[in-house]
């Protein structure tokens, strides 16, 4: 029987479940012929050549893998082809691999929006509600491709100084926006590992029971960002949900006839 090789690249990976994840699924669904492994790499350029290589025999078996920090931006470049939602989207977290005439084709999707809206809307009933999005990444891009086709209004924090006409820089930030913007979306590694004692630069004294706060980190189950909010009433969401959700799109592409 052929092993299937499936996998996650980004830097640094300690706090990804996603290897348990599918070595789970794999036990549970009595799937035999497929392995998913963790790739940490800090130069993606020669880990896409690696791949490329017919001599590379870690990497023959490869049928695909999802893309995490930093490289859900990066890895755009190396695209064979990409779907119309990762063109508006801007960012890329999983690539099938396919082969045609002895050339291995990449091709990118994102399923980090399609995980994002389910658990969005399992938490929202989407009345009129604003958001404030948190960093200006590839998950960033993400969730403002959801927001956007959800029809949420949505403001983009972010530390850059040259600014499109959706963000706005941290410092701009005013007690009156928190106030306004009833969802607040963190998209930034702040609150994981090796930042777990860190959140993005937000007054948590103008969070409300009126607030969601979604988190898109997981580990840990509960970020220093979700605990304040609590405290101050805030409905708090993490990630979970939204990585099985992207998990199993992930799947469903890699398999897809």
């Amino acid at each position: 029987m052929q092993i299937k090789l499936f996998g996650l690249i980004g830097y640094p990976l300690e706090h990804s479940f996603s290897e348990s994840y599918f070595k789970e699924k794999f036990l549970r669904e009595g799937i035999q012929n497929c392995i998913y492994k963790n790739f940490e790499i800090s130069n993606l350029e020669g880990f896409i050549e690696d791949i490329q290589s017919n001599d590379s025999n870690n990497f023959n078996q490869l049928k695909g893998f999802n893309v995490t920090m930093p490289y859900k931006e990066n890895i755009i470049p190396y695209l064979d082809f990409f779907d119309n939602d990762c063109k508006k989207i801007g960012a890329v977290n999983v690539v099938r691999i396919e082969k045609k005439d002895n050339k291995k084709v990449f091709k990118g999707y994102n399923t980090d929006a399609f995980g994002f809206e389910k658990s969005l809307l399992e938490n929202i009933n989407n009345e009129n509600i604003m958001a404030l999005i948190l960093g200006s990444g590839g998950a960033s891009k993400a969730v403002s491709f959801t927001l956007k086709k959800l029809n949420i209004p949505y403001k983009i924090l972010t530390r850059k100084t040259i600014l499109s006409n959706k963000e706005i820089n941290y410092s701009s930030l005013t007690p009156t926006l928190i106030e306004n913007h009833k969802l607040i979306v963190n998209t930034t590694p702040l609150g994981m590992l090796p930042y777990l004692m860190q959140m993005p630069d937000i007054d948590i004294e103008y969070i409300t029971d009126k607030h969601i706060v979604f988190d898109l980190i997981y580990n840990p189950e509960e970020t220093l960002l979700l605990k304040l909010a609590k405290s101050k009433g805030a409905k708090t969401i993490n990630g979970f949900d939204m990585l099985c959700y992207q998990a199993e799109e992930s799947w469903r592409i890699w398999n897809a006839r």
